[in-house]
């Protein structure tokens, strides 16, 4: 199957502002884009690309003041399978872990393992390990949060997503990453696309999505802790240690974000 994405998103700067972007696919799935992936700026300005510490495409540039238009739109070939289910892959002792997944173990900017380690605990201790448990924590957060864009907030940590009960799916993600961390699952933070393929129509505007990954069985498995059932389509743009990590733009300056639109469909 194809799947045609992108995004339009504009900003308004009083002035040039340097910025960072995490705003193309991932590398892992660059080979599956089928036409010319590129970000348009308008007015046309320059960017810089490079890789950042956990290997996703970033891009600098200095915005004007005024108004800049960010955009793209391409196509993605995809099998058109859902997400992987393994329910015999197993947990890892952490002295058996790899070097470079340790850091998945470790607290965050929004992933207080310090504070919600005796909750994870208490709650997941008698789950069978490896697939299970990870699953058993996905069905905690899934009725745990309340889903809903007007939710939103960008300060919210797992901590507060979790004694708040609702936020938007980074919400549901950090706090899935969290309780798995705190169980010893290594586990990271993904962001990129998922449209509303192979489920009945959504009725509300089409956004970027979060999702998480965990270490089990020496390979990463995808989990989604907010529609908690495997899903066709994912396109992945960037993964991290939380949101921090992936941030669609981070801005070195004052700006206002006056146009935000996000396009993932099947084409027919």
């Amino acid at each position: 199957m194809q799947i045609r994405a992108g995004y339009d998103i504009s900003y308004e700067c009083p002035q040039p502002t340097p910025m960072l972007l995490v705003l193309s696919v991932h590398p892992s799935r660059m080979h599956d884009v089928i036409n010319p992936h590129q970000i348009d700026f308008d007015p046309p300005i320059g960017a810089s690309e490079y890789r950042d510490g956990f290997g996703n495409i970033c891009h600098r540039i200095t915005a004007p003041a005024g108004r800049l238009r960010i955009s793209t739109q391409f196509l993605v070939s995809d099998p058109g399978t859902p997400d992987a289910v393994v329910p015999n892959a197993a947990q890892h002792p952490i002295a058996d872990l790899p070097d470079d997944v340790l850091v998945f173990l470790l607290g965050s900017r929004y992933c207080e393992t310090d504070r919600l380690t005796p909750l994870a605990w208490s709650l997941f201790s008698n789950t069978p390990e490896g697939w299970p448990r990870v699953q058993a924590i996905c069905d905690y957060v899934h009725n745990r949060i309340e889903f809903g864009y007007h939710h939103a907030d960008p300060l919210r940590g797992a901590m507060a997503g979790h004694d708040e009960g609702r936020g938007v799916c980074r919400d549901f993600a950090h706090l899935a990453i969290t309780l798995c961390r705190c169980m010893n699952i290594p586990a990271r933070y993904c962001t990129g696309y998922l449209g509303d393929i192979g489920i009945p129509p959504v009725d509300s505007p089409m956004d970027f999505s979060a999702w998480f990954e965990v270490y089990l069985g020496g390979h990463w498995h995808t989990f989604d802790a907010r529609h908690n059932t495997p899903r066709i389509g994912r396109i992945l743009m960037a993964r991290g240690r939380d949101a921090t990590d992936v941030a669609l733009s981070t801005i070195f300056g004052p700006s206002t974000l006056v146009g935000f639109n996000v396009v993932t469909d099947e084409v027919r």
